[in-house]
């Protein structure tokens, strides 16, 4: 049980890394400016790590689906919230069914991990 707590918490980690390097490669503008360009690899690298470790652990088809949901409800928050990037409710409603079918994958995804 510890092993797969470890499996998530990298998980969780690596879908987290994952919105902070969207970010930075929009901040890096096609990647035309240098900082940006380095965290982007950088931040990708370690979050991609991650999730290799994860899925030493925990089903591939689960674990992708989950770290690909993380990115993509954060960087959409992101790009609303920091970017100005219009939402609406139909915007709304989909994360909000992205985010229950995360949780749902993570509930259904016990102890058979192993």
């Amino acid at each position: 049980m510890k092993r797969e707590t470890g499996a998530w918490v990298s998980l969780v980690l690596a879908g987290l890394l994952e919105i902070v390097w969207a970010t930075t490669m929009k901040l890096s503008d096609g990647f035309t400016e240098l900082v940006p360009t380095i965290l982007t690899v950088v931040l990708l690298a370690l979050s991609f790590g991650l999730l290799a470790k994860a899925f030493r652990v925990l089903p591939t088809g689960t674990g992708y689906a989950v770290f690909t949901g993380i990115g993509a409800v954060g960087t959409v928050l992101v790009g609303a919230f920091f970017f100005e990037e219009a939402m609406n409710g139909w915007k709304w409603l989909f994360i909000t069914t992205l985010l229950i079918g995360i949780i749902g994958l993570k509930q259904v995804t016990g102890s058979d991990a192993e």
